[in-house]
């Protein structure tokens, strides 16, 4: 692509940067238009719009076209597909809700993670204008009729509760689908904070790592076939935290779960200034994406839970806008350090403290008691 377009790598670094930003401050709508349209004509909506930003790729011809591309998919793809799956889970279960939020992001991640391996052949063999229109056609095909005919708002559009109650046999969960916490309200708890500093910490932290993962591991010695590999470890991990931490939410406090995911980031990124080639590099690729995929999962799980569901695509909008938006700035801060210290050591220990501060803050922060929900 850039030697088609005659972009440097700098201008498309700057362009996702941009396109990135740009998609974080639009997700905030998107969680509104869940709560006041429900997930099936958001959800079909977002696939069209998906789809036909992959198919206008195909087209682009210089820098400022790319930049709205990648806004659309950090909007849509990245950003809004991935609200809309996990706050449909979250309106539909309640007692194996965490269990539920892990298969779906755990199937979301495999997805993700799949398609740059399934399309780098055909790209190769038919270039990356055909691939971006087959991608958007594949989008359009699978996503709008799962929304339109697949999917339903909430259980009581087919006069169930969620998990598959009937109205009879648990008027308490009726209550609870009923409840919700604005967004003002919901911010006014620090467990907010607590979460979405996690959150965001992960996306600032493991994607600035992630970007630069081949520079920093051939620094510690790696060869460019071994640190690129390291991405395989990364995404295992990141799917068992997922599967596991999504099952232990409906167990286990949150507060040691998110106690759990931030030490395991700051380990990482003191791990990384100590890398050698071998299991070395393995058990850091499984630190920074074990620590992700748990955070992200125990958010979707425990929001719910404590702020309700009634505005929960509001809720969680903001949260998910926050996330992207972090994974913006990251890069740039390891680039630059690399560029004034000549190393990537500096900037991993320098930002290996702000997970632990997380975790010290979750110990501190108890989540809003079901007691006081109504005082938010």
């Amino acid at each position: 692509m850039m030697a088609d377009l005659g972009i440097s790598r700098s201008a498309i670094s700057t362009a996702y940067l941009i396109g990135t930003l740009v998609g974080a401050l639009i997700m905030p709508w998107i969680g509104r238009a869940l709560d006041r349209y429900g997930v099936r004509r958001t959800m079909a909506t977002i696939g069209a719009a998906f789809g036909g930003v992959l198919v206008s790729l195909a087209a682009v011809s210089e820098i400022v076209g790319l930049t709205a591309g990648f806004a659309g998919i950090r909007m849509a793809g990245q950003g809004a597909l991935s609200l809309t799956a996990t706050t449909a889970t979250a309106l539909w279960f309640t007692r194996r809700r965490g269990t539920a939020m892990g298969i779906v992001s755990a199937l979301g991640a495999v997805g993700i993670s799949m398609t740059p391996l399934v399309m780098e052949g055909f790209i190769a063999s038919h270039g990356w204008r055909l691939a971006w229109a087959v991608e958007g056609v594949a989008i359009w095909l699978v996503v709008i009729p799962i929304a339109l005919l697949g999917m339903r708002d909430r259980p009581a559009d087919l006069g169930q509760l969620p998990d598959g109650d009937t109205p009879s046999s648990d008027s308490n969960a009726d209550r609870n689908a009923a409840w919700g916490a604005t967004v003002a309200q919901a911010v006014r708890a620090p467990y907010f904070w607590v979460v979405t500093g996690g959150v965001a910490a992960c996306g600032l932290l493991s994607t600035a790592v992630n970007f630069h993962q081949i520079s920093l591991l051939s620094e510690r010695g790696l060869s460019t076939t071994a640190a690129a590999g390291n991405f395989l470890w990364q995404t295992i991990a990141m799917l068992l935290a997922t599967l596991a931490v999504g099952a232990l939410t409906d167990r286990v406090r949150p507060r040691w779960l998110i106690v759990g995911a931030m030490l395991s980031l700051s380990a990482g990124l003191v791990w990384g200034t100590q890398i050698t080639p071998g299991m070395s590099a393995v058990i850091f690729g499984a630190l920074l994406g074990g620590a992700g995929g748990g955070m992200r999962v125990l958010e979707a799980a425990t929001f719910p839970r404590y702020f309700g569901t009634a505005h929960l695509g509001s809720i969680r909008g903001l949260v998910t806008a926050i996330s992207v938006g972090s994974t913006a700035f990251g890069p740039l801060i390891y680039a630059y350090a690399y560029q004034v210290a000549g190393s990537y050591t500096t900037v991993l220990l320098a930002t290996a403290p702000i997970p632990v501060l997380i975790a010290i803050a979750a110990l501190l922060v108890r989540p809003p008691a079901p007691a006081v929900r109504s005082r938010l």
